[in-house]
Order: structure tokens, then C-alpha cells, then sequence
């Protein structure tokens, strides 16, 4: 049985991981927002903890939550998306304030606090998305959110090289699931991708560490 901490598990990717990884026996520490939120995380029952990253105070108290855990696995789920876009809209400031905010300042503020409540040899990811890849972009829509996932590599690139020998850090691109976020003619369901993912973090080698991974084991380039 590991131990598992889910941050962003309100609904889609991270409400299915907290419910694939209860039905496989692990005990799960998951968070979220709101209180229905929240009691739906109690039934399944994982324990549920309050956390808003657009939050500074909430933000920091995670760590006193979560003082005592040794968690064997990590996953930063928490995301959001912003207006979507085909040209070069700018941006509003709000806008700009709540994709960086939630996307990239969530990962600044959670992963310092994670640091002692990580067992020896946990797996660390962020999911972040192929569309933060430079050299794969074919396209330039939704350019905020491309410009977020972009910068949370950077984030876990740099936390891959403070924890080494702590934890194996890894980027995950989800696939383009069918969530809310995604739309409903994306190629894959919640199922298949969380439980890629999943799978990819119990097979983490030293070797992946610092790496950007597809749900279906595929390196990516960043």
C-alpha cells in the first residue's frame, strides 16, 4: 500500500486518480476548494484537505496539514485552462493573474512544503500538457495556457535538480482527455489517461528524473 497525495482533486484527472488509486488499496490524501467538493473526496475515502493555490494564506498552511505524512507518491493536478484562443489575444490582467497563478505559482508554493513529508524514494509529478513543449507546437492557440505549462516545466525541471536523491521529479502530459477542460472530442477518456499516468510513476527509473513523459510511457521534448 503506498501513500498518495493528490493536490487539485476536485474533479476530472484528479478526483479519477484518487478514486483509481483507492481502488487499488493505497491510502490517499487528496485536496480541494470547496466543501461538496471536498465530501465527495470523503466518500471516496480518501482523507480531504482545504487548499486554494490562488490563495497565499491558504497555500501555506498545506504543510502543517500534511505534518507527519511520508507520501510514496505525489501528483500536482491543479490546473486551469483560461480563455480559449486561435490569434494573439491578449491576454486580460486577471486572466493572466489566474492561469500563472493557479498553473505555475500553485507548483512554486506546494513543492517547498513537500520536502519533509516525502518518504525515501517517492515519485513526484506535475501534470502539465505537450502543449508546454517548444519544439512540438504546431500550432499557437491558446497561447496563456501553452505559456504556463511552458514555465511549470521550468518549475519542475528546476525542483528535479534541488531534490535529487529526495524524490524522482517528473513533467506528465495527460493526453488530451475528455474532461471539462479538454471538450468532449478529445481522444481519450479520464480512465485511460489517469491510469497511464499512474503507471508510469510506479516505473520511474533514476534515468527519468527531470524528464516530460506522455501518459502512455513516450518521452516527450520539451
Amino acid at each position: 500500500m503506498s501513500t498518495v497525495l493528490i493536490v487539485g482533486a476536485s474533479r476530472g484527472i484528479g478526483w479519477e486518480w484518487v478514486r483509481q488509486a483507492r481502488e487499488a488499496g493505497d491510502r490517499v490524501v487528496a485536496t480541494a476548494r470547496d466543501e461538496a467538493s471536498l465530501q465527495r473526496l470523503r466518500d471516496l475515502g480518501a482523507v480531504a484537505l482545504k487548499l486554494d493555490l490562488m490563495s497565499t494564506a491558504s497555500a501555506s498552511g498545506l504543510a502543517w496539514q500534511i505534518d507527519g505524512y511520508a507520501f510514496d507518491q505525489v501528483a500536482l493536478v491543479a490546473g486551469v485552462l483560461g480563455s480559449r484562443t486561435t490569434g494573439l489575444q491578449t491576454p486580460t490582467e486577471a486572466e493572466f493573474n489566474t492561469v500563472m497563478q493557479t498553473n505555475v505559482l500553485g507548483p512554486m508554493r506546494v513543492l517547498p512544503q513537500l520536502q519533509e513529508a516525502l518518504a525515501p524514494g517517492a515519485r513526484l509529478a506535475i501534470v502539465s500538457s505537450r502543449m508546454g513543449s517548444i519544439s512540438l507546437r504546431s500550432n499557437g492557440q491558446n497561447w496563456l495556457y501553452r505559456a504556463s505549462k511552458a514555465a511549470v516545466n521550468s518549475v519542475m525541471k528546476d525542483a528535479a535538480l534541488l531534490m535529487q536523491g529526495k524524490a524522482l521529479c517528473v513533467s506528465l502530459h495527460p493526453g488530451w482527455v475528455r474532461t471539462e477542460m479538454g471538450g468532449a472530442e478529445a481522444d481519450i477518456d479520464v480512465q485511460t489517461s489517469v491510469a497511464g499516468m499512474r503507471k508510469v510513476m510506479a516505473e520511474l527509473s533514476p534515468a527519468d528524473h527531470g524528464g516530460f513523459i506522455n501518459y502512455d510511457g513516450e518521452r516527450l521534448t520539451w
